[in-house]
């Protein structure tokens, strides 16, 4: 693994849905390299867990760097919104 650059951090009143339904999230691993499944050689991957819950306790992405963009910009958006209402 050749990971780039990686941020973690906690998550506080976030939830995830996996295979077994919705469970809390506790952490969040944003970080640069090869994907598992997207076609690009490297991309913005983002880890969704709750280690308490296991393994099967995880949401996983991965996104093209223009689909990351779009999303960043996407989230600031949204976020400023809600911050006025």
């Amino acid at each position: 693994m050749c990971t780039y650059s990686t941020e973690k951090l906690g998550l506080d009143k976030s939830s995830g849905k996996g295979p077994e339904g919705w469970f809390p999230l506790r952490t969040a691993t944003v970080y640069y390299d090869h994907p598992v499944h997207a076609p690009d050689e490297h991309t913005v991957n983002i880890d969704f867990l709750n280690p308490e819950r296991g393994p099967g306790a995880r949401v996983a992405v991965e996104l093209s760097l223009d689909s990351a963009r779009e999303l960043l910009a996407a989230l600031q958006v949204t976020v400023e919104r809600a911050a006025h209402h």
